[in-house]
């Protein structure tokens, strides 16, 4: 295995088998990670923390490395900072002094969700105390920019040896809307497909992917009830022949959802997304070439 990890905050996995073959190809699991930093301070129980991330995501699609996809993937929790939102989406109110930077809280900051979580989940606080801003700026500076930096190479390199890249951003979703979601206490499509309401990605190239997760007889939905967080939006410039999709798996699919373990359905999903990144692999080989 060609996996690369990073002093413990990510890791990044190169293409495997057919001679390495690299494709414009990559694959990012922000919210997998599980190993604590050792300046995570929090009163929260561990169970707690780790079922607000995306358990076992940066596994099941593992299987696309084998098919030209290079995968990059964070082992720090999102409950410590969160990758998938902008560096200014902090919420002052966190911290003990005044933030010396920019802050601009958005919609996920007033959720309680956004750079910094205040809640492990609903009514479970992450922290008994404010935030320093030195604690936070470290975050910052050692898991939230080298991972993004990371994500960033991999679709620069994908990009200048093809000049096309198709980014798929990889994230897990309860099986019912939460009491904080546009849709609570609805069910959910097997897959969601998020991009911006087409400003991340070629439409036609969404179109082709929710099309092939219905093939593999998945009900799928298109921009509700998430149309794509930042990174997407961030990386994602269609007019550069730069894709960027969110896909989201309804963890009913591969978990048991009160404990956080697999169950039998494990298998089976990750051997479909195996099938997916194969079709996909196809796709880039058709759509792209050597530059």
């Amino acid at each position: 295995m060609s996996r690369q990890v990073i002093e413990g905050r990510y890791f990044v996995e190169a293409p495997q088998g057919a001679a390495g073959r690299r494709l414009p190809l990559v694959i990012d699991a922000p919210h997998s990670g599980h190993v604590f930093p050792p300046d995570f301070d929090t009163i929260a129980p561990t169970s707690a923390i780790l079922a607000c991330g995306d358990a076992y995501v940066d596994e099941l699609w593992s299987l696309a490395t084998h098919h030209g996809a290079t995968l990059v993937a964070a082992l720090f929790p999102r409950a410590y900072i969160d990758p998938n939102r902008a560096e200014h989406d902090i919420d002052p109110e966190m911290l003990a002094s005044l933030w010396p930077h920019d802050a601009r809280p958005q919609a996920y900051s007033e959720r309680g969700v956004g750079l910094l979580h205040r809640f492990a989940a609903p009514n479970v606080p992450l922290y008994d105390r404010r935030l320093s801003v030195a604690e936070v700026e470290r975050r910052i500076h050692d898991y939230y920019r080298p991972y993004r930096q990371a994500l960033r190479d991999a679709l620069d390199a994908a990009w200048h040896r093809h000049g096309v890249v198709w980014h798929l951003d990889c994230h897990s979703m309860c099986s019912l809307g939460g009491a904080l979601d546009p849709d609570a206490g609805m069910s959910r499509a097997d897959v969601l497909i998020s991009d911006g309401d087409g400003t991340t990605a070629d439409p036609a190239f969404s179109r082709w992917v929710i099309a092939e997760f219905t093939r593999l007889g998945y009900r799928v939905a298109h921009n509700t009830p998430y149309r794509g967080g930042d990174l997407v939006r961030h990386f994602g410039r269609p007019a550069e022949r730069r894709h960027s999709v969110q896909i989201e798996l309804n963890r009913a699919l591969y978990l048991n959802e009160s404990r956080g373990e697999k169950h039998d359905g494990f298998s089976a999903l990750q051997s479909k997304l195996g099938q997916f990144a194969a079709a996909l692999a196809a796709y880039a080989e058709q759509h792209s070439e050597e530059v």
